[in-house]
């Protein structure tokens, strides 16, 4: 541990971007993952929230099997939550970015609630992407390849969130077994 982490628990901006852009922990590569699922989500929903919107009329779709793009997004499940369900997801995968950008490679040591809050709310939309997947044959009969990326994508960030997260338990439970 360096001489400024240990007195104050911070790093220095220069500690931090040395640490992020240099360091090759397993829980970093990680990270590195959920930033990169996240952008791949956030391109297949973009599309998505254009259609929802209106800003484009049409979303092409695969020329084989039963893909309609237009009719999974246009769809009353689509809609149900006061907001097309695309642009909410586009959020949601934008915040993830930060929060797995948030501390150093250490993280799990000096801040382990943010793994445990990245693992959670991962897990509550990989569930959420998955009953929207569920959706698309069960009620809406068509696929949407922008949706099924999207899923994959959130269920990819939860996998890769959960092995911190145990990391950051231990942490925490130790913590408590020694007060």
């Amino acid at each position: 541990m360096n001489l400024e982490l240990a007195r104050n628990g911070k790093l220095t901006p220069q500690q931090l971007r040395q640490e992020l852009q240099q360091e090759h922990t397993s829980d970093l590569r990680r990270r590195r993952g959920v930033i990169g699922l996240s952008l791949v989500g956030m391109a297949s929903m973009t599309a998505v929230t254009l259609l929802q919107t209106g800003i484009v009329k049409h979303l092409p779709d695969p020329p084989f099997g039963n893909f309609d793009s237009d009719r999974v997004n246009s769809s009353n499940t689509a809609y149900r939550l006061g907001a097309p369900d695309g642009s909410i997801s586009l959020a949601t995968l934008a915040a993830n970015i930060p929060i797995a950008a948030f501390g150093g490679a250490n993280r799990v040591q000096t801040k382990p609630w943010v793994p445990l809050v990245a693992a959670l709310k991962a897990t509550g939309e990989a569930l959420a992407a998955s009953w929207y997947f569920y959706q698309m044959p069960a009620k809406e009969k068509a696929w949407c390849g922008y949706c099924i990326v999207g899923a994959l994508a959130n269920i990819g960030i939860a996998a890769l969130t959960i092995p911190e997260a145990r990391k950051a338990i231990a942490v925490l439970m130790s913590e408590t077994a020694s007060e």
